[in-house]
């Protein structure tokens, strides 16, 4: 195998992005792999594995990203709104509601709001 560099590194992020769009998270998830091996601490590269995970129905590997993201930017609404979303696929609603909500006071993106039922019963 030819030797990986950092330009290696983000044309494989941007190949996985595209892979993503393309619904082929699986394919996604192989190129992120060796991307988040040279460089753990790349958030970005987590958080589009995460997304990839969770386009793949790979929900615990989704979790376990999303997790890892937001304790390095806790304010990350993004994250928050999509972990929220892993939660709900699992079953988990009181935790999703717990991550919507948050997703939605960091940032009043009508979807966010609308996840989080601000001003409804519920």
């Amino acid at each position: 195998m030819p030797e990986r560099t950092p330009e290696t590194h983000v044309i494989d992020f941007r190949a996985a992005e595209r892979l993503l769009a393309a619904r082929d998270p699986r394919g996604a998830v192989k190129l992120l792999d060796s991307v988040i091996a040279a460089h753990p601490e790349n958030t970005a590269a987590r958080l589009l594995r995460a997304r990839a995970f969770f386009a793949a129905a790979q929900l615990r590997p989704a979790e376990l990203e999303f997790e890892l993201v937001l304790e390095r930017e806790p304010a990350n609404a993004f994250a928050h709104f999509a972990l929220a979303r892993t939660f709900q696929r699992s079953g988990r609603s009181e935790q999703a509601v717990r991550h919507f909500r948050l997703a939605a006071a960091l940032d009043p993106n009508p979807e966010y709001l609308r996840a989080a039922r601000f001003g409804t019963d519920d």
